[in-house]
């Protein structure tokens, strides 16, 4: 059996964590966007007036991605980190056509849900 020694440090792997800083910067700015501009939606396009209606797709993408970083841990050792990382990309996939096409204000709160799980488990497994 031929084993490669693993390369630890910044230096020896720069362009794995340039490329992790890169993503997080795209998805911090895409999440960023969504909250400015989601209420807004809500407002003009659904018609919706409450203030606490406006805020929950916040609220289910806070309390659903708290309970997917609670299993996440779990589900990573009995799985392994790709896969828990695979399957929380996989949540995350619909959740740009969901919003684009949402019928009504439930579709924006549920794809903000879907989120929630992708965030859970996908960036609780890219921790450095």
């Amino acid at each position: 059996m031929n084993a490669t020694a693993v390369a630890l440090g910044l230096k020896a792997n720069w362009k794995q964590f340039s490329l992790l800083v890169l993503i997080n910067a795209f998805v911090g700015g895409m999440v960023g966007i969504e909250r400015t501009v989601v209420p807004l939606i809500g407002a003009e396009e659904f018609g919706v007036a409450s203030s606490t209606l406006i805020v929950s797709f916040i609220v289910s993408f806070g309390v659903v991605k708290a309970c997917a970083n609670l299993v996440s841990g779990q589900l990573a050792d009995t799985w392994g980190r790709k896969r828990v990382l695979v399957l929380g990309w996989l949540f995350g996939l619909p959740v740009p056509f969901i919003i684009i096409w949402a019928p009504n204000w439930g579709w924006i709160v549920a794809a903000n849900a879907l989120l929630g799980i992708n965030q859970g488990l996908a960036w609780s497994m890219t921790v450095i």
